[in-house]
Formats: C-alpha cells, sequence, structure tokens
C-alpha cells in the first residue's frame, strides 16, 4: 500500500510506501521528514494528486482558522491520524487559502468531513461528528 504525500517543507510530491512508515520515511526533494502519524496539509493544487495516489481510505478534513467547530474535531481528526497510520491518510484543507475548493465539492459548512477510496467520494460528514462516526467512515471507505 502506498500514499501520495506533499512535503510539509518543500511541497514536492512523495510516493510513501505505508508498509516501510516505521522506517521514518523522507522527502525525495529536501531529506525532511515525511510525518504521517498527523493530518497532513493538503491545498487545492496537490489534492487531486494525494487522493488519486493513494491505495489506503482517505479522509480529508476540509476547516478554517477561525472555525469553532473545527478547532473541535481537530483533536479527533488528530487521534485517529496517530492510530490509524499506515490503515489510512488523514488530510486537512484550509478552505480560505484554497477558493474554489468548497463550491468544487459542494462545501455549504464547515467542518466538512469527507472520506474517499480509490479517488470517489465514500462517506461525507458535515459538522461535529465524534471519533466512532469518523472512524466508521474511514472503514466504509475501505
Amino acid at each position: 500500500m502506498h500514499a501520495t504525500v506533499p512535503c510539509p517543507f518543500c511541497g514536492q510530491l512523495n510516493r510513501v510506501d505505508l508498509a516501510k512508515l516505521t522506517d521514518g520515511p523522507r522527502c525525495g526533494s529536501c531529506k525532511r521528514p515525511l510525518l504521517l502519524d498527523r493530518p497532513v496539509k493538503v491545498t487545492g493544487d496537490n489534492l487531486d494528486a494525494v487522493i488519486a495516489g493513494t491505495d489506503v481510505p482517505v479522509l480529508v478534513d476540509f476547516y478554517a482558522d477561525w472555525c469553532g467547530p473545527c478547532k473541535m474535531i481537530a483533536p479527533i481528526v488528530d487521534e485517529l491520524a496517530h492510530d490509524r497510520a499506515g490503515e489510512a491518510l488523514f488530510l486537512k484543507l484550509d478552505t480560505d487559502r484554497s477558493p474554489g475548493i468548497t463550491e468544487r465539492f459542494g462545501i455549504r459548512g464547515i467542518p466538512t468531513l469527507i472520506a474517499f477510496r480509490n479517488g470517489s467520494e465514500s462517506g461525507r460528514q458535515v459538522g461535529l461528528a465524534g471519533r466512532p462516526e469518523l472512524e466508521a467512515m474511514v472503514s466504509t471507505a475501505g
């Protein structure tokens, strides 16, 4: 199983073998660490490539820094990313920094969490949700 993730330092897309996650993957360009035990920040520019290049379920948290409910759900997403590292990929996309993304995905409220499997949407949660609901989205996506 593989995941395509952007380097948080240089932005280069990297293909990571999830079976070797404990080896500490590094960016092929700048050689800095790629940490997949937490949500990975993506943009509207690289989201499609990340989703298409990932074999495991993907859960994208569409959020904004000013959003109170987004801040409330973030620790749950962080915990899931830590607990499910290598089994699923967790992404965060700031809707304020990626104009047009809300229209493209039909997002009418944030937080919106969308699960993807094989490049297609497989589940959606708008507003606050607990860990069981998010866990089910990732499991259903798989």
